[in-house]
């Protein structure tokens, strides 16, 4: 069975969610299935049916969310050498073709939002990243055409703190 990258916080919050479902969101549900039971023939009670298909979501979330936390292999990114690309390293690169400055951070499948530039460790950029260093140039083709890239430099961030600081733009926190 293969591990799964993921960071300390990651993990925490898989585990914070598997056991809100399975402590407070579950047991809820529980409750409602029941009350919609003793309202008579179940065939036709569609309060009934719901509660029950919600259990059966809430069920398979836990199944997956156990399976991931069987697999993680908890990774601090803070811990290593930057100097390279690594797990965890926010590079800065330049695209030559379009002189656009982009800013990727590799983390794990779970913590990765391409929207804000935090991907995975198993996209086609990230593997062609790791192990380079600050002024390496490399040529990748991605999905729009081939790609001549240059590292401008490599440094850490924590990946909550970066998602954070996207969600501060928009005055989610």
């Amino acid at each position: 069975m293969d591990r799964e990258p993921m960071t300390q916080e990651g993990f925490h919050a898989l585990s914070e969610e598997f056991t809100y479902l399975n402590t407070q969101l579950k047991p809820k549900v529980n409750k409602e299935k029941q009350v919609a039971a003793e309202h008579g023939d179940r065939s036709e009670n569609a309060e009934y049916h719901a509660a029950k298909e919600k259990l059966r979501h809430i069920d398979r979330r836990l199944k997956y969310l156990a399976s991931l936390l069987d697999i993680a292999q908890i990774i601090d990114p803070s811990t290593l050498d930057h100097s390279r690309v690594c797990f965890g390293s926010t590079v800065e690169i330049e695209d030559f073709d379009s002189e656009e400055i982009l800013n990727i951070t590799i983390s794990g499948v779970l913590e990765s939002e391409p929207d804000q530039g935090i991907i995975t460790y198993k996209a086609p950029l990230s593997k062609a990243l790791l192990g380079k260093k600050k002024g390496d140039t490399f040529s990748i083709k991605l999905p729009s055409g081939r790609h001549e890239y240059e590292i401008i430099s490599i440094n850490y961030y924590p990946i909550l703190d970066l998602k954070q600081e996207e969600f501060k733009k928009f005055d989610i926190l």
